[in-house]
Formats: C-alpha cells, structure tokens, sequence
C-alpha cells in the first residue's frame, strides 16, 4: 500500500487549504457516529426488556445508519478528491493505493464497509449459534472495530481541519465550532469505551478491585489522547459529562417507551425498556485530570503519567465507592438513579435482583488491586500523550 501519511507538515498553504466553513462532510460523520451511539443505547435496553427478536430492530437500523453514512459519504469524498479538480482537496489528502482523500475519510470508509459486512454474519451467526447475546463474537467484533473506525476517521478529519483552522486563528468561529464537534465526539468515544467495560463495571461489581483495574486500563487513555490532541484545558471533564448527560437521559427516557420480552425464560415482568445501569461518577476523576495537567505543562510527560494513574484511580475510589454502596440501598430506587430496573431473565435470587455485591475485595486485596489499577492507569495515560500529541500533527 503507497501513502503519505508517515508525516504531517506542521505548515500548510493557507490560499489553497483554507476551507470558508465546517464542511457538510464532516456533519454527515458526525451524524452518522450519534446514529451508531443512540442505536447502541437503544439496543443495550432492547436486549435488556425484548430480548433479540430479530436483526432488524429499530436499534440495529440506527446502528447500522452508521456504517451506510461513513462509506457513501467518505467513499464520494475519496472519488471526488481523486477524480475531481479541487485544488484545495487534493492539498489536504494523503495518497492511498492511487486514490486521495484525507486519511479520515479513509479510515472511516473502511469502518463503514466493515460495519456493513459484520450485518449478514451476525444474522448468519445467531441463526446457526442460537439468540443468546454475547458482547464478543466474531461478528459483533467486526461491528465493534467497524464502528471504532468510523469513529476514529470523523475525529481525523475534524482535527485536520481544526489544526489547518488555528495556524490562522483559534478564535474563528469555525475554530471553536470545529473543536464543539472534536469535544462531542470524544464524549461518545467515553460511552463506547465504557461499553466494553460494562461487564466489569456493572454496580454490583464496584466493590470489586476488577473493576479499578479495568478503568485504569480502559479509560485514562481516551481522555489523555482527547485532551492533547483538541489543546482543550477542560476537555476531560467535558467528554465525561457528555458520557454522565447521555446515560442519564438514557435512564429517564428509556423506560417511558413500552415493551415487554419475546424471548424465555421471563423471571422479571417487563412493560417498558429497560436501560442500562447508572454510569460511574467519571466526571470527578475527569476533573481531577484536568486541573493536574494545567499545572503540570512544564513536566515530563512520563512524570505526568506517573502521577494522573494515581490520581485517576485515587479520585475514582474515593467516590465511586461510597457511591456504589448508595447505589445497592432502598434510597437509590427511584426513576433517576435506576436501580428498579432490572432485565427480564434476571432471577429473583441473583446477586442483581438482591442487590449484593459479587466477588468483592477487601483489605491488603483491595490494595494490591487498586495499586497495580493506578499502574496500569499510569501506563494508559503515557500511551494516550504519545497518540494525540501525534494527532496534533495531523492536517490531511
């Protein structure tokens, strides 16, 4: 494969490269990444309330609106640049296997295509394995990683065109309007990393040092690389209120729209969807980051690291802790907190429905777990510097 994307000029043609305004691609990305975030919400409380009835779900079009959007809008974006005669595009591209276009749309098409591929496997899949739902399979995989590109190639383009936007002004309004949409999608990048952990983090596991290994390992690289790459100084906390806001709304909503299961054995009656579970108090520790990386610029990077995996997981004990305890009591069931809600095939004498925490840790266990979570946070972070300190690079 021939391309040029081993570097990225920190310099560029500002009479060719200037765009006039946020281009309609870059809507069209951001449209189609919520599509997959607000189908991937809907199909968790699908599961949840129904149960997998059928491949096209509501849910699963909204998912799949997606992978449709990322490949004809990036797929024309790569033939228009390629083809066509805009000087401007063609500054802005890097050259793949003969064809141009930014390396987002790249990435992005691919994601698309892959998105759209895993659809047929995973009708095929469940028709041959049976309905029962698991979060990891082949197909779902291949949807997951799909998704993870579209996604990644929307941020692409849109921090090329911020980066290209501030060598003129960071104060434009397609600046500030550029790095809304860069802070937006690094919110819904939160929700889907918190998706894959929710295995780990579900309330009755909070007493458990698993889970402050696996958000040590998961999550302070989303907000390292967010924050370095959009230069935002409060970039943490903002992506992790839009994952808070997002759950929430989830909670509140979900549960007005009525349903009831299709599938067996029914342990729990259901009449509405059923949302997933509260989300983790992130916005703290997010906040905690943000203020610590303000003050510490003029160190190492190592050093910093070394200091935010302590301090993330530090943060995130203090008050995810105390908090999961209220989450288990009789005060937190209510429509808000949504702790009355549980799935249709959870038994009555499971550790959800009694409300008891499952394999919990304490004393020098707990310990020992939340240190080697702090070492693996600390790791995470340098990798997450490393990445969008590359990505402030990117102009094509």
């Amino acid at each position: 494969m021939s391309t040029s994307v081993a570097s990225f000029p920190r310099t560029f043609d500002k009479t060719i490269a200037k765009p006039a305004a946020v281009s309609w691609t870059i809507w069209a990305g951001v449209l189609g990444v919520t599509s997959s975030s607000f189908g991937g919400t809907w199909d968790v409380a699908w599961h949840r309330s129904i149960g997998r009835d059928s491949f096209l779900t509501p849910a699963h079009l909204f998912i799949y609106a997606c992978g449709v959007i990322a490949a004809v809008v990036c797929g024309y974006l790569i033939l228009y640049t390629t083809f066509g005669h805009n000087a401007r595009l063609k500054a802005e591209s890097v050259s793949v296997l003969g064809f141009r276009a930014p390396l987002g749309a790249f990435i992005a098409a691919w994601g698309g295509i892959a998105m759209l591929t895993s659809a047929p496997f995973d009708n095929w899949w469940h028709a041959a394995y049976g309905l029962d739902v698991k979060i990891i399979s082949p197909p779902h995989t291949l949807l997951i990683l799909g998704i993870r590109g579209v996604g990644v190639g929307i941020l692409f383009l849109i921090l090329a065109a911020m980066n290209r936007e501030a060598q003129t002004s960071t104060e434009s309004s397609t600046y500030k309007t550029l790095q809304r949409l860069f802070l937006y999608l690094g919110g819904l990048m939160v929700m889907g990393q918190m998706f894959f952990l929710q295995e780990k983090t579900w309330d009755i596991f909070l007493h458990s040092a698993s889970a402050y290994i696996a958000m040590g390992i998961g999550m302070p690289i989303v907000f390292a690389v967010i924050a370095r790459s959009s230069q935002n100084r409060w970039a943490c906390t903002i992506i992790a209120a839009i994952y808070m806001a997002w759950a929430i709304a989830a909670i509140l909503i979900l549960p007005l729209v009525p349903a009831s299961p299709k599938l067996g054995p029914v342990f729990f009656p259901i009449t509405h969807l059923v949302p997933a579970k509260f989300p983790l108090l992130l916005i703290l520790p997010a906040l905690a980051l943000d203020l610590l990386w303000n003050r510490l610029r003029t160190w190492k990077p190592w050093q910093i690291a070394a200091v935010s995996g302590v301090v993330f997981i530090a943060v995130l004990f203090v008050f995810e802790w105390p908090f999961a305890s209220f989450l288990m009591s009789k005060a937190s069931e209510n429509r808000f907190f949504g702790t009355i809600y549980f799935d249709y095939n959870s038994p009555a004498n499971g550790p959800d429905r009694l409300r008891e925490w499952l394999a919990p840790t304490y004393g020098a266990t707990l310990v020992k777990g939340l240190i080697e979570a702090s070492a693996f946070a600390s790791i995470s972070t340098w990798f997450g510097f490393k990445f969008g300190n590359w990505m402030r690079g990117i102009q094509r």
